[in-house]
């Protein structure tokens, strides 16, 4: 039998994952650690979407992946993949302790601003002091601003989720409610509350899908890289966001 046909017949004995493309990889089944925080990542009886899933599920699509979910508190998640028990977090801030078991492997999620909402004109926020002597509402284990994080002169109070932190603001048991622009106004818009955005922000950051690297999906994280371009990543959480945002004003 000739060198030729030998070649052959050994590709097409490959299974159907090994022959092409994105399909070089034999599929994975990964897990994801996953906080309520929407719209990025929306946690409801047994559904989980948001604008980070959906990015996610293209990608794990695209390359034939399961994916499932572990629901945590970001504190949580993050301590769950040092445990070894999950494989993926969505969208974590970039911190220099977190970079050392976490690889920062696709830069999915465009950069938002922190914003500061508030419903009392007395509590608008024109600049960083003026968060002194007011009660800021932040989310549990959440990270927004290395000088805000740092800051413990700044009197925070902190809930679960942001759903908590604006009724709370709505009782007059918090001043101001700090959050991630999209965030806020998804939030507000659920909630049916009416809030306004102070002058002051604080530039955010792009986020990541991280992947552990104690994790055998790492072994992988060339090819989740490589599912998709970025320009790809953007156009689908553009579409996704402005779903999410229309949703929330109905």
């Amino acid at each position: 039998m000739g060198v030729l046909k030998l070649l052959l017949l050994a590709f097409f004995a490959l299974p159907a994952w090994a022959q092409h493309g994105a399909e070089t990889v034999e599929p994975q089944t990964v897990t994801v650690g996953i906080s309520h925080a929407p719209p990025y990542r929306v946690v409801e009886d047994d559904v989980r979407s948001g604008l980070y899933v959906d990015v996610f599920e293209a990608i794990t699509a695209h390359l034939g992946w399961t994916v499932s979910y572990r629901e945590a508190p970001i504190r949580r998640a993050l301590l769950l993949v040092q445990q070894g028990e999950v494989d993926v977090v969505l969208g974590p801030r970039r911190t220099e302790d977190r970079e050392q078991y976490l690889d920062y492997a696709i830069p999915a999620f465009p950069s938002e601003r922190h914003l500061f909402f508030y419903q009392t004109g007395t509590q608008r926020i024109e600049r960083y002091e003026d968060l002194y002597g007011r009660i800021i509402g932040v989310v549990e284990g959440a990270s927004y601003f290395p000088r805000f994080d740092a800051d413990e002169k700044i009197l925070k109070e902190s809930a679960p989720r942001y759903e908590n932190l604006m009724l709370m603001m709505e009782r007059g048991r918090i001043d101001v409610v700090v959050a991630p622009e999209m965030v806020g106004q998804y939030t507000a818009n659920r909630l049916g509350l009416r809030v306004s955005v102070s002058p002051f922000s604080v530039p955010g950051e792009r986020r990541y899908i991280a992947v552990s690297k104690s994790s055998p999906i790492h072994d992988y994280v060339d090819d989740l890289r490589n599912a998709l371009e970025l320009d790809e990543l953007d156009a689908i959480y553009r579409e996704h966001a402005a779903k999410y945002l229309d949703i929330s004003a109905q």
